[in-house]
């Protein structure tokens, strides 16, 4: 089932960002928690999960963001898009994607973006599946400088 996030999603959400971002440190002040509770009481964001027999299986965090141009319309960006590891290539992916997309496209989104950080040529034809195009725009990243 796709849906919305709620409060007690947040512990599974974490299991799945951690297989995202292994890397990352565990926080042990709550801060983590603060900003999920944060982006749940955000309007314009929103993080989906789909749950099958009462697990979440993958998650998604879709930003929509007001825009002057095109006609006032917004834009979305889409992040930490994840499966769990055990799952992948069971067309779970597409069915998020699929979910994700149909939010930005109902709260009027004249485009929705992502980036990637992976050079797998699976991630990347997985992405074009679900209807992205690598070629009509060029992403930049840039990062504060280590202080």
């Amino acid at each position: 089932m796709f849906r919305a996030a709620r409060p007690g999603d947040f512990a599974q959400i974490m299991r799945l960002y951690r297989q995202l971002q292994p890397d990352d440190p565990v926080l042990e002040d709550g801060s983590d928690a603060a900003v999920f509770r944060q982006i749940l009481g955000s309007p314009g964001l929103h993080l989906f999960v789909l749950e099958l027999e009462g697990v979440v299986v993958a998650t998604t965090y879709l930003n929509v963001i007001p825009n002057i141009s095109r006609s006032a319309s917004p834009y979305a960006v889409i992040e930490n898009v994840v499966v769990d590891a055990s799952r992948r290539g069971t067309g779970l992916g597409k069915q998020i994607m699929a979910g994700t997309l149909q939010a930005a496209w109902d709260a009027g989104c004249y485009k929705a973006m992502l980036m990637t950080g992976s050079r797998t040529a699976a991630t990347h034809a997985f992405y074009r599946a679900c209807g992205f195009s690598p070629d009509v725009k060029t992403a930049y990243l840039a990062r504060p400088s280590p202080s």
